[in-house]
């Protein structure tokens, strides 16, 4: 499955977050750390889930951009 991940630079570091799945987050100093840190942190969230018997949410969330 594919998640849409949001990666936001507020100054200090980079934060990311998976919309489809509450509280899984990874932070990091630089855009690669934090894509890295992501992509560990969706895979150990979707298996403790699964351990657990709970449901794993099936991707919903779209990405798009906005001209201003």
């Amino acid at each position: 499955m594919d998640y849409v991940v949001v990666i936001e630079e507020p100054g200090n570091g980079f934060g990311a977050y998976v919309p489809d799945l509450p509280g899984c987050i990874a932070a990091g100093d630089t855009r690669e750390e934090t894509e890295a840190l992501i992509r560990e942190a969706v895979s150990h969230h979707v298996e403790m889930l699964r351990e657990h018997g709970d449901p794993v949410p099936e991707p919903r969330a779209t990405a798009g951009l906005a001209s201003a």
